[in-house]
């Protein structure tokens, strides 16, 4: 894949900061967390996303001389910021939770431990990536799971915002659970499949729809389905289909795999209907397949109906996650490492909105699951370098409403890292699985939910608890915040 240099993908004011930190000589090493704090779509988990993306940004971060020669244009750099600037090279530490994996608000699902300005500048391209996959990857995981195991293909790329969203939404909502996407450079790119079968403007071509559907059975004859809602669903298209199957059939030229489409109409009773009329012309392993601005909660309804559907191509929805159009990442420091002893100093964002305030210090996470049926419990925020024994009881508590407290039995629960590293100084050392390989672990990945988490509507929030020691130092800065005048 040709990559594209990213590198003055960032807000203004990155570089001004980074500018700023130049001129006082101030480049210490720090720590920045991404997290966010509500799933989409008040979901009951999220999706990770865009890991990749950010790999290959981090790799090829450099300065041109074109963009070098930009900067100076604007008036606001001096000769010798720009002279480092084109010198740049990323040179710190990455942490984060794989592709794929479910995740939680307030959690930091990536961390960067760089010197400042490396660490600034990078901050606005990392949001963006990741903020844009982790929203389609976890969009299409409600969807996904709304269908309660039928295939779902992402046909979004016409309504997306733009190629670059058409094209990582594919990729994203692969991970999600799509079993194809109608994207063919996704395709290409990423190597997953590709479905589709033909418009409205086939059947218009052709001097009658029977023709059009004997056309492009000749073609297809190892995938043939054919959308049956030109004229009239099933006075027409459906009549017109079970001919050219049944002569097909006659011939000694059976369809490998065959069915029709739905775009429009009441698909619960067209469905219906259809497959009543497919079944008695012997057609019985014919699929159905509907598309029609489709979301996970007109897939519910659907299914409830009885809707007669074996598939479904879901685009606008998807792919812009209409009704939640932004994952709401955020990018904060964490930590500065003090000149004294090397140690990281933690720092902590201080709001009146209680759920703004952030979780300082130099932080990794710890998945709790139940050691007999595998779900997740909890997840446990702690410092780097905490360790625990699981045949110890475990007492988790709410941070906020602090009360709310949960006992784990020594030996009735077991514990992950969920954070990994991805550069050590500056250098790549993970190597990214392929998509559909990411695709299947976030699959084993939301097996690990409990039911009550994965539902649509009002779904139970998992718990994402401090450690007694992150919980102190965290407590011990906000007294002494509130005691600064």
């Amino acid at each position: 894949m040709n990559r594209q240099d990213l590198t003055l993908l960032t807000d203004l004011y990155e570089l001004t900061m980074m500018q700023g930190y130049y001129a006082k000589g101030q480049n210490e090493k720090v720590i920045f967390d991404v997290f966010f704090r509500q799933n989409p779509s008040n979901n009951g988990y999220s999706v990770c996303a865009g890991l990749d993306q950010v790999i290959d940004y981090i790799k090829n971060l450099n300065f041109t001389y074109e963009d070098v020669d930009y900067l100076r244009g604007l008036g606001i750099f001096n000769e010798d910021f720009l002279h480092y600037l084109s010198g740049f090279h990323f040179s710190g530490d990455i942490y984060a939770i794989p592709e794929g994996t479910v995740i939680f608000p307030k959690e930091p699902i990536l961390k960067v431990i760089a010197p400042i300005m490396e660490a600034q500048l990078v901050e606005t391209a990392i949001l963006n990536i990741i903020n844009h996959q982790s929203l389609i990857a976890t969009k299409t995981s409600r969807v996904v799971f709304a269908a309660n195991g039928d295939g779902i293909m992402e046909f979004g790329l016409r309504r997306a915002q733009g190629p670059d969203a058409g094209l990582y939404g594919a990729r994203a909502a692969m991970i999600g659970g799509c079993v194809g996407t109608s994207n063919v450079l996704a395709g290409k790119l990423f190597d997953v499949p590709v479905m589709g079968t033909h418009a409205h403007s086939w059947i218009m071509s052709f001097p009658d729809e029977y023709t059009a559907f004997k056309n492009y059975a000749d073609m297809y004859p190892d995938n043939c389905t054919l959308l049956v809602d030109t004229y009239d669903t099933l006075k027409s298209g459906v009549p017109n289909a079970i001919r050219v199957f049944q002569e097909f059939k006659e011939a000694g030229k059976p369809f490998k795999k065959y069915g029709i489409r739905l775009d429009s109409g009441d698909l619960a009773y067209l469905s219906k209907e259809a497959r009543k009329m497919l079944d008695e012309a012997g057609f019985a392993d014919a699929s159905i397949c509907a598309s029609n601005d489709l979301d996970e909660y007109l897939l519910h309804d659907l299914k409830m109906q009885g809707a007669a559907i074996d598939s479904w191509g879901v685009g606008t929805n998807l792919i812009t996650s209409k009704d939640c159009p932004s994952f709401g990442g955020v990018y904060k420091l964490a930590a500065i490492q003090s000149e004294e002893d090397g140690a990281f100093e933690p720092k902590i964002k201080i709001s009146e909105n209680t759920e703004k305030i952030t979780n300082p210090g130099n932080k990794t996470i710890y998945r709790i699951y139940d050691k007999t049926t595998g779900k997740v419990k909890a997840d446990l925020i702690c410092f780097v370098g905490e360790t625990f024994n699981t045949d110890e009881d475990m007492l988790l508590f709410d941070p906020i409403e602090t009360w709310k407290k949960t006992k784990l039995s020594g030996g009735s629960y077991i514990m992950r890292e969920i954070l990994v590293p991805v550069f050590k100084n500056g250098a790549c050392i993970y190597k990214s699985p392929s998509v559909m390989e990411i695709a299947e672990y976030c699959r084993n990945e939301k097996k690990t939910l409990w039911d009550e988490t994965k539902r649509l509507f009002y779904p139970h929030q998992v718990y994402v608890d401090l450690s007694p020691k992150l919980y102190e130092v965290k407590k011990s800065l906000l007294d002494q915040m509130s005691m600064t005048d």
